[in-house]
């Protein structure tokens, strides 16, 4: 009875409230939280809840109900991992928690929606460009498109593991020479146009290595155009219109980690003749079309995971590449636990000078 009555009094104390306003709603109270990048995914997965609510005639959220978020969820899930479903339910889960907040929503209502359990191998992302592949293509851009913004691109991903939003931020003055090679000065410009992934926790100083610094020296002085962005500034990554975009740094990843591109065979059984009309080959914007084709994550993924196959010790590649030890662990760390006690081993006698003899108190 109780239960009863404090449902309906709950229930009362709410205002009418549309799945679009509601959206709308969230978005403005979180646009000061997030960076526009993860605002735009929250909406992207919210926009299939509006959807299904309008395809099923559900105009107010008051009247939203556990029976319904399992339908939406049944619907949902369709075609989806288990781990891109555990992220559009927990994103709900979250937008329905700041309607509750708007009275538009039940106060039991988040808690009905159920969010699959992901485990470390689901939800762990398995492919990467290997350090063989990524060989070749810098081997091929060295030779035939040497200094060019493709071949600088694919270096500093490639050597220094960096988001496509960082290597994107830079400015010239960002690049210093050292008598090592050179070094990036990463910084979260967000009131002039660029940000940084985890604003200013992300910037730090990357050091580059000598081959990397003289072919970015040689594209400054040779191939960069004389431009600048909308806010004045000089960018490091620069087409004749300004500012690279990041819609074109992934175009380079797609394009350059198609096999063909680098003189392979088809590993889709095409012979030349069919590569040259294949759909990935006709412009750039379609190489993502390619099944052999790689997104710019996986470069970076493949270089967290050989600078750990190397020995690189973790802290060292976290701070190099601005992602938790944690994180590392579940998404890019491949070794098995014999090889992580074998690297183990070979840091510490490389401390010691008698490994034998090596530990506390000894």
């Amino acid at each position: 009875m109780l239960i009863s009555l404090f449902a309906e009094a709950s229930q009362s104390n709410l205002e009418p409230l549309s799945p679009e306003e509601g959206l709308k709603m969230y978005k403005n109270l979180r646009e000061d939280e997030l960076t526009p990048a993860t605002l735009r995914s929250h909406q992207s997965r919210l926009q299939f809840f509006l959807n299904w609510c309008d395809e099923n005639g559900i105009t107010n959220l008051n009247e939203l109900s556990g029976r319904d978020l399992q339908k939406f969820r049944n619907w949902r899930k369709d075609g989806l991992s288990v781990s891109s479903l555990e992220t559009n339910m927990r994103t709900l889960r979250l937008f329905l928690q700041k309607c509750v907040k708007f009275d538009g929503v039940q106060a039991g209502i988040p808690g009905k929606v159920e969010v699959p359990s992901v485990s470390a191998a689901d939800n762990a992302r398995d492919e990467l460009v290997s350090g063989d592949q990524a060989e070749m293509i810098l081997q091929h851009l060295n030779k035939y498109e040497y200094g060019s913004i493709e071949h600088v691109v694919w270096l500093l991903l490639a050597a220094a593991g960096l988001r496509i939003s960082a290597l994107q931020s830079l400015d010239v003055v960002d690049y210093t020479s050292t008598h090592e090679g050179g070094k990036l000065t990463l910084k979260h410009r967000v009131e002039s146009g660029t940000r940084l992934k985890n604003a200013e926790a992300s910037e730090r100083v990357v050091h580059l290595p000598e081959h990397v610094a003289n072919t970015l020296e040689d594209y400054l002085s040779d191939q960069r155009p004389d431009v600048t962005d909308a806010n004045g500034r000089e960018p490091l990554i620069a087409s004749k219109h300004g500012r690279i975009a990041t819609t074109t740094i992934r175009k380079y990843v797609y394009k350059w980690t198609r096999p063909c591109m680098t003189g392979q065979s088809c590993p889709h059984g095409k012979t030349e003749n069919e590569v040259a009309q294949c759909d990935a080959m006709q412009t750039a914007s379609d190489a993502y079309k390619c099944p052999s084709s790689s997104s710019p994550h996986t470069v970076r993924r493949g270089y967290i995971t050989h600078e750990l196959d190397a020995g690189v010790p973790m802290p060292v590649v976290s701070d190099r590449c601005d992602v938790g030890s944690e994180v590392i662990e579940e998404h890019y760390d491949e070794r098995s636990d014999q090889e992580k006690m074998r690297l183990r081993k070979e840091v510490r006698e490389s401390v010691h000078e008698d490994g034998e003899q090596s530990g506390y108190g000894r």
